[in-house]
């Protein structure tokens, strides 16, 4: 084409001497690097972009959205530039840097390119709930990793001139090196694969991890850490790899079984334990939720005694109703009665080993809802009830002496009246 070039010149009664020569090839390139620019940038790719901005296919708008035309443009015009430079320059040192030049300005626009092209397909996957389950974000930054240092040998073997297998050849030596350079994203991104093959965390989860203070929403997997926004509005890092090798607690099964335990003790006073009377039955029984227990019971308990001809003389013979047993009776059925309690999942009234500070009555259950203000309103309400009802059956709440308690005490018989 050099001579080609010449013969042109020569055929018009043109000057075709070295500088002559050197400043048309110049204007040439220019002129068509110039024509290029602009019909990709301003004519093809824009309304390119412009079709796929209307489109109905998300994949396609997302694209558009992204800086993919731009550098893949660049792109192109570096391929086109790199021909030129072989086409109408001599061989000789002037072509081979214009041309390293040229060939590195392609393959920089090239990655670029890539990572559009990935970045778009992430946020495809994100609008699409795809990446919800899946640690798309770390295999991404993996495949942005592993190309930006393929990129990277082959730029630093252009510019030593040498073969890139060369390069190559020489990191057996450096995997040591590169092992404990590129240690964490390679710990991130087998941990990324696990816990997605295992189904261990997604994001949107509920994730708490004390070690690192972490109790909130997952919002990002990436290739070396996890995002956690917790409650307070504050956001924890974590490294991906420690989500494998420590201890997490994902409360995401709570969220999708819609039933939000609670497990809460009312401490009971001892002393206020006591058998039922007559009278105690009579007025208990006026209950809705006990009325059909008591019956039962008693019809229950005076089949034994009589059975095993236990008189009513002593209360250590027989068998009794106790306002503890009666309490508990009460909250069971106040529970399987209430609108917010699961009627399908466990729900138990109990009594736990104590601890010297009364007796435990634990409310094991599930409210019908995940809802955090709500779960806490129910709870609150449930308890609320119980305070208010227990002095109803003889019992006092166990509570440790305050600086009032005192105060009434050493005031005397007269002001505690």
């Amino acid at each position: 084409m050099h001579d080609y070039l010449i013969s042109i010149l020569t055929n018009y009664g043109l000057p075709h001497s070295g500088w002559m020569l050197t400043l048309t090839i110049a204007a040439l390139i220019a002129l068509t690097t110039a024509a290029v620019h602009i019909l990709l940038h301003l004519v093809v790719f824009r309304i390119i972009g412009a079709k796929m901005q209307s489109s109905k296919i998300l994949f396609l708008q997302v694209l558009a959205e992204k800086s993919l035309f731009k550098n893949l443009a660049f792109t192109i015009q570096g391929v086109l530039l790199s021909l030129q430079l072989s086409l109408w320059l001599e061989q000789g040192g002037v072509q081979e840097f214009l041309l390293t030049l040229t060939n590195i300005f392609t393959i920089i626009f090239g990655l670029l390119t890539l990572f559009a092209l990935l970045g778009a397909v992430e946020t495809y996957f994100f609008r699409r709930n795809i990446a919800q389950h899946f640690p798309m974000r770390g295999l991404m930054q993996t495949v942005k990793l592993i190309a930006a240092i393929g990129a990277g040998i082959l730029i630093v073997s252009m510019l030593l001139n040498k073969s890139p297998l060369f390069l190559l050849s020489g990191l057996g030596a450096m995997t040591a090196v590169l092992m404990l350079v590129f240690k964490d994203p390679i710990l991130g991104l087998v941990a990324g694969i696990q816990l997605s093959a295992n189904k261990m965390l997604n994001i949107g989860d509920w994730l708490e991890m004390p070690k690192y203070n972490a109790d909130g929403s997952v919002i990002d997997i990436g290739l070396t850490t996890v995002k956690v926004s917790n409650w307070d509005n504050t956001v924890t890092t974590i490294p991906t790899y420690a989500l494998i090798s420590d201890s997490f607690k994902n409360w995401q099964a709570m969220s999708e079984s819609g039933g939000r335990r609670i497990k809460r003790p009312v401490y009971i006073d001892s002393t206020s334990v006591r058998f039922l009377s007559e009278a105690d039955i009579e007025k208990l029984a006026q209950s809705r939720l006990l009325k059909e227990y008591l019956s039962e019971r008693q019809q229950e308990i005076d089949a034994f005694n009589h059975e095993h001809a236990i008189g009513s003389d002593s209360p250590l013979n027989g068998r009794r109703l106790t306002n503890l047993g009666t309490f508990r009776a009460y909250l069971k059925h106040y529970l399987e009665n209430h609108p917010r309690i699961r009627k399908d999942m466990t729900l138990l009234v109990r009594q736990t080993e104590g601890s010297g500070n009364g007796i435990p009555l634990e409310i094991y259950c599930f409210t019908n809802t995940v809802a955090w203000g709500e779960y806490e309103a129910i709870q609150s309400d449930i308890f609320d009830h119980i305070f208010a009802v227990i002095g109803e059956f003889g019992l006092r709440v166990f509570q440790n002496p305050t600086g009032h308690d005192f105060s009434m005490m050493a005031a005397g018989p007269e002001r505690r009246q």
